[in-house]
């Protein structure tokens, strides 16, 4: 693993590859550096005119790459269902789902189905799509992979499973941190569950460590607070690292040989620096908090996991 970097990543002729949140940043290098070396790759991004502007840029920089935009819009559950139909549409299988997109310490708002926007896009959506999308990941079983993108800011704040959706009190920053603590126990759950079905697909989770994109200054613009904007591009521009290297986490955890279900990778020095294992807070692998994260993300989204019997 030391001095892993994107030139390692495997041959993946023949392979498909969902990367949401793909039109910039690191979704837009993950989808890069997984068509580079021959995957087959969907864009799924929320606006049509990025997700396209994406495409063409992609296919600019790698000639020949197998690459198609679709929308997908994480914040409403229609849009999500409609998403994994195309999808079925053009493939019957899928080898590699990458949950990367979301949105980070936003004012208080709710998704088209009402849930606070940080739950229902950063866990909700992809909780929903994944489970949409799961009879075609099992269909490339063994060898197919998810991969949930956290944050290390997942250490603000454990799951509260009496107030999902932060209607007591709402305090952004402690909402995207349970946010991708969602993310974690997601990843654990749903590892546990596979495992327990006798499924080869693995999956796990990964985070960027302190990367430049634009994620950090959306709240800020959303609020018209330009000071602020200003201070997060100047972090940006001194203590980030690049995107490229910020996506490297998730291409490891993607396409590196050996990755175990439920591992979660980042930067070696926690904010930056070569794909390493990762700390995670305690609360990630409580198997009765990720049970009943499941249970209410079922019932939420209307969507039920049809996982074979062992």
């Amino acid at each position: 693993m030391p001095g892993w970097n994107a030139e390692n990543i495997p041959d993946l002729s023949g392979r498909a590859a969902v990367v949401t949140g793909a039109n910039s940043g690191i979704g837009f290098v993950t989808a890069r550096e997984l068509a580079r070396h021959g995957a087959d790759v969907v864009l799924a991004c929320r606006s049509a005119a990025r997700g396209r502007a994406a495409e063409v840029r992609l296919r600019a920089e790698v000639p020949g790459a197998a690459v198609q935009f679709l929308p997908l819009d994480l914040a409403d559950l229609g849009s999500v269902r409609r998403f994994a139909a195309a999808y079925g549409q053009r493939r019957d299988s899928l080898d590699l789902l990458v949950n990367n997109a979301g949105v980070m310490a936003l004012p208080y708002g709710r998704t088209a189905d009402g849930f606070e926007t940080q739950f229902g896009v950063n866990h909700l959506g992809h909780f929903a799509l994944t489970g949409l999308l799961l009879p075609r990941l099992l269909a490339a079983a063994p060898g197919a992979r998810i991969v949930n993108v956290s944050s290390g800011f997942h250490a603000l704040g454990d799951i509260d499973h009496d107030d999902l959706n932060s209607e007591r009190r709402y305090r952004r920053w402690t909402a995207y941190g349970r946010s991708k603590t969602a993310n974690l126990l997601f990843t654990h759950e749903l590892a546990r569950r596979l495992h327990a079905a006798g499924s080869g697909i693995v999956t796990a989770a990964a985070h960027p460590g302190y990367a430049s994109t634009h994620l950090h200054a959306g709240a800020s613009r959303q609020e018209g607070r330009s000071v602020m904007s200003g201070i997060m591009a100047l972090g940006n521009a001194v203590l980030a690292q690049s995107a490229a290297a910020g996506a490297l986490p998730t291409l490891y955890a993607a396409t590196a040989p050996g990755v175990r279900p439920d591992a979660f990778f980042g930067p070696r020095l926690g904010w930056r620096g070569a794909p390493a294992r990762s700390w995670r807070a305690k609360w990630t692998l409580d198997d009765v908090s990720g049970e009943r994260l499941w249970a209410a993300s079922e019932k939420l989204t209307s969507v039920p996991y049809a996982l074979p019997a062992r």
